[in-house]
């Protein structure tokens, strides 16, 4: 009877042995991780053109994965852009329009919907759409297991913070308290930089999680105002005689009752004698870490499974005190934060996954940050939901350019401006305030004048009325 068993266990130990090494080569999800700069230009990348900034490990991610020329924020400022990234609208869509709005407490991000593949999800930095940790719309509540970052949008423009959250745990930072002196500026070597604490939690995450697929959104606050940053990163800028417009005294911008303002600053933004260096090193601090992040990444040896991704939620801004025209910040294209022109929206997108993404690919078509979304779920193995104004980008990121699907339209809203793209033609419509003015139009071909120099909206009428129709499409809420 035991003779007649023994080979019964035999056959059912090798099944068990060819399905469990079936199951081992079954490939993981792919952890996704989502850098975001915060005013950042389109120009301000070594790989975009920029020849003063150092940005050394962003341009070899260009290098070894792709590069998007035509990616668009979701909007001109930080809080809409940033909803649009989580919940794959555009602005006709989108619960949030305008700075100061919050996330409505139905919307659905793309971290919940990666939490039912089985993603241990983390955001780590600005959020930007809630006031509060324990609100409906605050980071924890929308899918993110782990947060890490500033409570509300005001205070995440401030980078010595007298405290940030953990989850619903405050964290307190009292060498911060009191660190200005009398003109309004830091007191170098003092104090906790709210970036470097970032980095420091976003290293813990993916060692943390090594293990198991994770989706982590690291939405940086660099190199938003105030400019401030710690002298060793100055060393390299500093000492070039840059042309400098001084931040005055007290520094400014940001003041109770904006957008801007942040607890013990009442006065504002700091003071700051460099700011043009001052960005420079900003940018390359955050490159820097970003540089640390693929090490460890590389380090554990998850490369060929890890896909990071890189950009910025809207074009530059100037309320630091530094100069865009001379970084030359926008790569020439018109416009800047709060500009639904080129300048305002258009965005770095770099993309890398070893293994699966050619290196050094060059992509134009165009795209936008309601596009994440249906690539995260493309990439988790997750129905891509009907409302999402969105495509998948994972054909392209893979070379397979004929199963691309693409934009009917791209649309933008801002103040009494809309704006509409559609292949090589931006479309503004900009509505008049006084009841006896005709619509004005804008029509620009990005093809051949993609600084958005000449109007041809007088010769192509028809043109116009073709395009025109996606305005009523576009603010149809699904």
């Amino acid at each position: 009877m035991i003779k007649k068993i023994q080979p019964l266990l035999v056959a059912l130990f090798m099944v068990a042995l060819s399905v469990n090494g079936q199951q081992d080569k079954t490939p993981k999800k792919p952890n996704i991780i989502y850098i975001l700069a915060d005013d950042l230009g389109y120009g301000d990348l070594g790989c975009y053109g920029q020849d003063k900034i150092l940005t050394p490990n962003l341009d070899d991610m260009a290098a070894s994965g792709v590069k998007f020329t035509q990616h668009y924020a979701g909007q001109t400022v930080c809080s809409p852009s940033r909803c649009s990234l989580m919940t794959g609208k555009h602005m006709g869509n989108a619960s949030v329009k305008r700075n100061g709005q919050l996330m409505d407490s139905n919307d659905v991000t793309v971290a919940e919907l990666l939490k039912e593949a089985g993603y241990t999800t983390g955001a780590i930095g600005k959020w930007g759409l809630s006031n509060g940790p324990l609100q409906t719309n605050s980071a924890n509540q929308k899918g993110f297991d782990h947060w890490f970052g500033y409570d509300n949008q005001g205070f995440a423009h401030f980078y010595y913070p007298e405290y940030m959250w953990r989850n619903h745990t405050k964290v307190n930072y009292p060498e911060n308290v009191s660190i200005r002196d009398a003109s309004g500026a830091y007191l170098q070597g003092r104090g906790t930089y709210s970036h470097d604490e970032f980095t420091k939690e976003a290293l813990w995450f993916i060692e943390e999680n090594k293990d198991n697929p994770f989706f982590l959104y690291l939405p940086y606050t660099i190199p938003h105002a105030e400019l401030t940053v710690p002298e060793d990163s100055l060393e390299p800028y500093s000492s070039l005689g840059w042309p400098e417009r001084k931040k005055k005294e007290g520094g400014g911008g940001g003041t109770p009752g904006d957008e801007g303002y942040g607890s013990q600053y009442d006065g504002g933004y700091c003071a700051q004698d460099n700011p043009n260096a001052t960005y420079a090193a900003m940018i390359s601090r955050m490159d820097r870490d970003i540089g640390k992040i693929r090490a460890l990444i590389s380090q554990l040896g998850l490369d060929e499974n890890t896909i990071i991704m890189f950009a910025s939620d809207n074009g530059p801004d100037e309320a630091g005190g530094n100069d865009l025209d001379f970084f030359n910040s926008t790569a020439g294209l018109r416009g800047r934060k709060r500009d639904i022109y080129e300048g305002g929206i258009r965005s770095p997108f770099i993309v890398e996954w070893k293994g699966s993404i050619p290196s050094g690919t060059v992509n134009n078509m165009p795209s936008a940050f309601w596009d994440f979304l249906p690539t995260a779920c493309d990439l988790a193995g997750v129905t891509i939901p009907e409302y999402t104004d969105g495509v998948s980008l994972l054909p392209t990121l893979l070379g397979k350019k004929k199963q691309q699907k693409k934009h009917d339209y791209l649309y933008w809203e801002w103040g009494t401006v809309q704006a509409v793209r559609v292949d090589n033609w931006k479309l503004h419509y900009i509505n008049s305030t006084k009841n006896d003015s005709k619509p004005i139009y804008e029509l620009y071909d990005l093809d051949k004048d993609p600084f958005e120099i000449n109007n041809v909206a007088q010769s192509h009428p028809q043109l116009i009325n073709k395009l025109k129709k996606y305005f009523a499409d576009a603010t149809q809420t699904r």
